[in-house]
């Protein structure tokens, strides 16, 4: 394969559904998370701070953060990467759709964020399990922190395919996303909380090559 085609084969948005309608809402630009989620994520805040002190709505954020980001990790680790054993064989195609198309046309601009026919449920899923944790009060700035962890991964995440980092932490995030994409899938899961990696020990090590440990 020549640079050229290789090129075009990442650069493409391959059709994943025979359904015209379904497969228009598999492609979404880049900025939807920001523009659907950050208007909710602010009347969150304020309502919130309506009904508690801002140091309650601050923690509330923060612990909210703190569970996107290892909803992040563990669902591309485990949810992404999984190929679950489905009815009538289903589970690589669900695989697929969710994840696999993303590793076979990496750079795809249109398929680098969630579209909201997938971030939607999660979120209300989400929020469900935060309420019956919290409480009706408190759930309200832990849903915003976790709503804002989500928005910022998916930035990042188009942002590594397609930004030009400048900074050091920067490159560095760019470099352990694309590692995972074309050096060993079964590492590097987190895309902007990569912390997680190393405190779960599946960080890249200098001079480890796919299936080997380093020594």
């Amino acid at each position: 394969m020549t640079q050229d085609t290789r090129t075009e084969a990442l650069d493409a948005s391959p059709r994943i559904f025979e359904n015209d309608l379904l497969d228009r809402f598999s492609r979404v630009h880049h900025l939807t998370p920001v523009i659907i989620y950050t208007p909710i994520i602010l009347g969150l805040l304020f309502y919130s701070l309506s009904l508690q002190g801002a140091g309650l709505v601050l923690l509330g954020l923060v612990i909210g953060y703190v569970a996107w980001t290892l909803t992040e990790y563990f669902g591309h680790r485990y949810l992404f990467h999984t190929v679950f054993p489905l009815p009538f064989g289903f589970g690589p195609r669900f695989q697929f759709l969710i994840h696999g198309v993303h590793h076979i046309y990496p750079s795809d601009p249109l398929r680098l964020v969630m579209p909201p026919l997938l971030s939607a449920p999660i979120m209300l899923i989400a929020l469900t399990i935060i309420r019956l944790i919290f409480g009706a009060t408190f759930a309200w700035p832990v849903f915003a922190g976790f709503m804002a962890g989500y928005v910022a991964y998916d930035c990042v995440h188009y942002w590594t395919h397609h930004g030009q980092p400048t900074s050091d932490l920067g490159k560095l995030v760019k470099r352990l996303h694309m590692l995972h994409h074309f050096r060993d899938a079964e590492k590097g899961f987190g895309v902007h909380a990569i912390w997680w990696d190393y405190v779960f020990g599946t960080a890249y090590q200098k001079g480890e090559t796919p299936g080997t440990k380093a020594v």
